[in-house]
């Protein structure tokens, strides 16, 4: 069998390292915890409810980290999705604190995971921020300052203009901010290595065994096409990919596609040339351009969204033009791969993490920040089920606001919203 069968084409498919084809499920099973989607969520609270002496079975509607979990940029920035300023006037700063302390966990989560299991992920450290217009000016500075001042982060440093080029090829920066502490890995790799210590910890993966329905029972029953799982708890780990499967959660999130690219191999001095290191890059866009080298010295770029079910029929040459603009000296460049994933965003860019019923959890809507996000998000539902809820309960307690017209008509709102951001970031 080929084992990367079911998999996108993709840089990441490419070099995916211990990928394992898992069961369908055709029996009916039963479990302490029956867990819904096979990637960062759901492989993060599967693991840790297993390490906690639960019986967990994990359904995958595809194959482990199909969606956005194998598909993404492969960047762990520091914090929450929005910055602190803003959270502070959300929320005021003592909030603002534990959820950048959270974020702070999140990050530790991911570095420990990946040296507890020896998971072959690429794991670097280091992200920089370049600020695209000169409405933004003074932000590298203030935000750099706050985050050693009050959140006790000091490893933020903000570039001029100069000093951003010096590090990353662009003319496009006038300033930039680089966090020593950010990370970047493989994205699928770092799955599949959840995945696999989560077999190792006594998890029953099936792949290829979309739920078709759950029901709103004591214990619940959770259905295949083949299968069924009968469960004391439910975990909705799906995001982007929910689909229909639970209406009452579905307005809240908004699914959008996100494309990537990845250029031939540079070689090592040019790919020196045009970032100088190994770590992660975006930009101060509402859609943001995101990037980074590979360790075999190609560009991987991300750029440009839609709103649709389905992907532009030419990837390669939808994206090229944002990385062409930020680097035109790649025009001689060959575009080797071209994918596009899923994620899910809410109205406000927080998480939305509760629960339907006491026995019903889910996580979601991480906005394009869903790496260390999820991770977490995965940790605190199962600290939820066993008992330790009041990390899992700050995120309940975060106002996320249903799209305005559910979602009928939340891809229209959305597009009109989008035209105006794509404006403003032009001015």
């Amino acid at each position: 069998m080929n084992e990367l069968k079911g998999y996108p084409d993709s840089y990441y498919a490419a070099t995916a390292v211990g990928v394992r084809a898992y069961p369908v499920l055709e029996e009916n099973r039963r479990a302490d915890v029956c867990v819904i989607g096979g990637g960062y969520t759901g492989l993060s609270a599967a693991l840790n409810l297993a390490e906690r002496g639960l019986d967990v079975v994990l359904l995958e509607a595809e194959r482990i980290g199909f969606g956005a979990s194998g598909r993404c940029g492969g960047l762990v920035g520091s914090g929450q999705r929005i910055e602190v300023l803003d959270a502070e006037k959300q929320f005021g700063y003592a909030r603002s604190k534990e959820l950048w302390d959270f974020a702070e966990l999140a990050k530790q989560e991911i570095r420990e995971r990946v040296e507890k299991h020896g998971i072959a992920c690429d794991l670097q450290r280091g992200g920089l921020v370049g600020v695209h217009k000169k409405g933004y000016l003074g932000w590298a500075r203030e935000i750099a300052d706050v985050l050693a001042e009050r959140y006790s982060y000091p490893f933020c440093a903000a570039l001029s203009a100069e000093e951003s080029r010096e590090r990353v090829a662009t003319d496009k920066f006038l300033e930039g901010l680089f966090d020593s502490e950010a990370l970047t890995l493989h994205p699928l790799n770092f799955t599949l290595g959840l995945a696999r210590a989560a077999t190792e910890a006594g998890v029953r993966i099936y792949e290829n065994s979309r739920v078709t329905t759950y029901s709103r029972t004591d214990p619940a029953k959770v259905e295949t096409a083949s299968g069924s799982v009968t469960a004391s708890f439910v975990v909705l780990a799906c995001n982007g990919y929910l689909g229909k499967l639970e209406k009452r959660v579905a307005g809240k999130i908004m699914p959008i596609n996100n494309f990537m690219i990845a250029t031939e191999p540079l070689g090592e001095t040019r790919a020196r040339e045009l970032i100088n290191g190994r770590f992660g890059v975006h930009d101060t866009r509402f859609v943001v351009n995101y990037f980074r080298m590979s360790d075999d010295h190609r560009l991987l770029f991300g750029g440009g969204e839609n709103y649709r079910s389905g992907f532009p029929r030419d990837i390669k040459n939808f994206v090229r033009p944002y990385m062409l603009n930020l680097f035109p000296q790649l025009k001689d460049v060959a575009i080797d791969y071209g994918w596009g994933g899923t994620l899910s965003v809410t109205v406000n860019r927080l998480p939305h993490l509760g629960r339907l019923s006491p026995n019903v959890f889910f996580g979601q809507g991480y906005s394009g920040h869903g790496i260390s996000t999820a991770i977490f998000a995965g940790k605190v539902i199962a600290e939820a089920i066993t008992g330790t809820a009041s990390r899992f309960d700050v995120f309940t307690q975060l106002p996320i606001h249903t799209f305005p017209g559910g979602t009928l008509l939340r891809y229209p709102g959305l597009v009109l919203a989008m035209m105006y951001f794509t404006i403003k970031d032009r001015i």
